[in-house]
């Protein structure tokens, strides 16, 4: 067993090449000099920055824990210098996700999603980062029960003695900012009542019931910090695999459905998330469909060794196919749910203003029924 070791992953969208399509590479140039001085002083034991679509990942190790103010200033300081030479080349919606004017001590609640953990390096840890463009933090919900929950997913569940006592799922109420913990096998059924709202309620983190962390997602709701539509939320999520928890195939595999998440053009349409190369991730009709990447990495004292590109892979070249379909199938019906998002989670898009500005054009009709007709319980057996 090794030392504690702080895996942090900190995302960001400070600008698009073109539109909301793809990153600069001048970007990640820019970030990873930030992170660089940050390892030769120390505070970092090793970092990797890339992107998926126009969000920039910044993957570090350290040894300071969660939530560190000195790490997350870094962060802050690389996107500010993303930032820079996204308005130097004019790029679109330069510095959108940098919702504070300067860093105040934690850079959550500022803008930028964040996913870390803390644990004791394993003799072999494997560690998965996903990273999701054009689609919000309840992406994960699915992925992460099939990967944990699931036996239909995840054989080690049912036939390997590590699994086999199941997992306990943190949920996050984004709107209430409540918190709840619940057991798998035996609170399953009151698991899903939850994490099968995924606007709402999301998976923070998924512990074995040794109390080993498993998986951690990011939760921050652009919309719910700032008030206004400011982009999607674009989710990362960082996955321990191998064994007491899931293998890499157990992991991955929940992806082989390109299952419908809320997202795509302007944050407002639902969409099937498409699991691709990053030399792929570079969404562009309709700003999409929803694409996902995931790198892997072995730890070796801190230190990282990758990434592999572990949807560079042709055994998900039919949930591509299919993920085309699907978003063929969506994008005729135009501006019509159920590919524009229901009416709930339009508050942040015109919709207040357009409905304030015809307020006083609605007429009440005074035969219309009003009310819920009443329905026995024997009614809704039926």
């Amino acid at each position: 067993m090794g030392d504690l070791v702080t895996f942090s992953v900190i995302k960001a969208d400070v600008g698009g090449w073109v539109g909301h399509s793809s990153t600069h590479e001048r970007l990640l140039d820019a970030a990873r000099n930030r992170l660089a001085e940050a390892q030769a002083d120390g505070t970092l034991v090793d970092f990797h920055v890339t992107r998926c679509g126009d969000d920039i990942f910044l993957i570090m190790t350290h040894r300071r824990g969660d939530n560190d103010e000195r790490v997350h200033h870094i962060a802050w300081e690389a996107f500010e210098a993303a930032t820079e030479e996204a308005k130097a080349l004019k790029l679109y919606g330069a510095g959108q996700d940098l919702l504070a004017d300067a860093f105040s001590g934690n850079i959550r609640g500022m803008g930028p999603g964040v996913a870390e953990m803390t644990f004791e390096e394993r003799r072999s840890e494997t560690i998965i980062v996903f990273m999701a463009d054009k689609t919000s933090a309840g992406a994960w919900n699915l992925p992460l029960f099939k990967m944990f929950a699931d036996p239909f997913n995840t054989a080690g569940l049912v036939i390997s003695p590590a699994l086999h006592d199941g997992f306990r799922f943190e949920v996050l109420d984004v709107r209430e900012n409540k918190l709840i913990t619940l057991s798998t096998p035996e609170e399953m059924y009151d698991l899903l009542m939850f994490i099968g709202a995924p606007s709402r309620f999301t998976v923070r983190a998924v512990y074995n019931k040794r109390g080993e962390i498993g998986a951690v997602s990011s939760t921050q709701r652009l919309a719910l910090i700032a008030g206004r539509y400011v982009g999607k939320d674009d989710p990362v999520c960082i996955v321990r695999a191998q064994s007491q928890f899931p293998a890499v195939g157990e992991v991955l595999e929940p992806f082989a459905l390109p299952f419908t998440v809320e997202g795509w053009m302007r944050g407002s349409h639902h969409g099937p998330l498409m699991p691709v190369a990053l030399h792929e991730a570079n969404p562009s009709r309709f700003d999409g469909p929803p694409r996902v990447c995931a790198l892997g990495f072995q730890l070796a004292d801190g230190r990282l060794v990758g990434p592999r590109d572990l949807f560079d892979d042709p055994a998900f070249d039919e949930a591509r196919r299919q993920a085309n379909v699907i978003a063929e199938y969506l994008r005729r019906h135009g501006p019509f749910e159920p590919h524009r998002l229901p009416m709930e989670e339009m508050e942040y898009t015109t919709m207040p203003q357009v409905m304030e500005r015809l307020a006083d054009r609605w007429e009440v009709v005074e035969e219309e029924q009003t009310t819920q007709p009443v329905v026995s319980e024997e009614a809704v057996d039926d």
